[in-house]
């Protein structure tokens, strides 16, 4: 390259960098005169982020959760906003805030096999809010993990006054108080009442006095979940109505051999009547009740130990008008082979037999939980021999809660 061309693009250069000169100055003084120019942006925020942080005790996708835990939720550097759990089949869990609102605890008990969803929101002191979603499932049961209620009466089934509310269930139950607390009755009008533990797989509640007439009962058993002890659940959860009718209580002499029948405090008949032939065969003294009903009933010596080939031994195919008063064989039933003794003296195994035509109408005026009142021997009676919850005083039944 010549030292002339050299010079020459020099030349150039500095004449460029004069116009640049010359352009930048105008533009700052038209800029200082006020003259239009192009608008300038304003600089995008920095967003910020909540600072509340929300932490649960069961981690998020845990699997086979056990079903005495609890759902605690607990929110640092803020307060809870909302908070929603959901169930099984959208279930809504219960649970309790703490006043200042940074503690959440479930009251609902988790369910066997299910799926649960954590919704809830914080929001910090500057206002600003943070979320917090979660699943988890609890873990299965086998059937030999759980016990299922079972009830006596039946749905919808009318009763007499003297009928207990019974909770059978199907595998043991030794956290008796624990379940206990999960049992409820309530009766329309109100009674007074109490629970009374038979064994590990049976409970009754019976009212202070019989049942009023007329009277609606509710039974709920929420005890899906509920430990029952020695690594127990309950299985789910049930409920029971029945009604009770009118008050039949039929009273038994068996030193003048008959039986008074009284239907809400009215005597509507009387009934030559004979019990057990003393003393092999004693029929027990105190309060019985209505058990079953049969119009026909096999009865057989066998079942109370008797060899029905001997001398006292009987196989009577169809005794008509049956009801069972005790579990270990009493029955109140027709008799038509022992007339002749019926009203003057005891001939019969321990039942009270009749005639077949008082037998009938005692039978057709009947319900199961009616009360049969037995004196006159000193044979007695037993809590568990039957429905035999008004053979002790109300005081020494509701002894027998596990909650006492």
């Amino acid at each position: 390259m010549s030292s002339r061309s050299f010079r020459t693009r020099v030349s150039l250069f500095g004449v460029a960098l004069t116009l640049v000169s010359v352009t930048a100055c105008s533009v700052s003084t038209n800029s200082d005169k006020g003259s239009a120019s192009e608008p300038q942006s304003a600089p995008s925020p920095v967003s910020k982020s909540s600072d509340a942080k929300i932490t649960s005790s069961i981690r998020p996708g845990a699997q086979a959760v056990g079903l005495e835990r609890r759902i605690k939720l607990n929110v640092a550097s803020g307060t809870f906003e909302t908070v929603q759990v959901t169930g099984p089949n959208g279930g809504v869990v219960q649970g309790r805030l703490s006043a200042d609102k940074t503690r959440w605890v479930s009251q609902t008990r988790l369910q066997a096999k299910s799926r649960y969803q954590v919704t809830s929101t914080a929001v910090d002191a500057s206002g600003l809010k943070n979320s917090f979603e979660a699943a988890f499932r609890t873990r299965a049961l086998s059937l030999d993990e759980q016990t299922y209620p079972s009830f006596v009466p039946v749905e919808g089934q009318t009763v007499g006054v003297g009928m207990p509310v019974i909770v059978r269930f199907d595998v043991p139950v030794t956290d008796k108080a624990s379940i206990e607390k999960h049992l409820k009755v309530v009766s329309s009008p109100a009674q007074t009442g109490a629970f009374h533990w038979i064994s590990d797989q049976e409970v009754h509640w019976r009212p202070q006095s019989f049942w009023r007439p007329g009277t609606n009962v509710t039974v709920n058993a929420d005890i899906a979940g509920v430990p029952a002890g020695n690594g127990i659940y309950g299985q789910t959860n049930r409920s029971l109505k029945f009604h009770v009718g009118d008050s039949m209580v039929s009273k038994v002499d068996m030193d003048t051999h008959e039986m008074r029948v009284v239907k809400n405090g009215k005597l509507i008949r009387t009934i030559p009547i004979t019990t057990g032939k003393e003393p092999e065969h004693t029929t027990r003294s105190g309060t019985k009740v209505i058990i079953e009903k049969f119009r026909h009933k096999r009865m057989n010596s066998e079942t109370v130990g008797i060899d029905p080939n001997s001398a006292d031994g009987y196989d009577l195919d169809d005794v008509e008008y049956a009801m069972r008063v005790t579990y270990s064989g009493e029955f109140v039933h027709a008799a038509p082979w022992s007339v002749g003794s019926q009203g003057n003296s005891n001939v019969s195994h321990g039942c009270t037999g009749m005639s077949t035509a008082n037998a009938e109408w005692l039978y057709n005026n009947t319900n199961v939980g009616d009360v049969v009142q037995y004196v006159g021997t000193s044979k007695q009676m037993t809590l568990t021999n039957g429905f035999g919850d008004w053979n002790e005083s109300f005081g020494a039944y509701r002894s027998g809660s596990a909650l006492s």
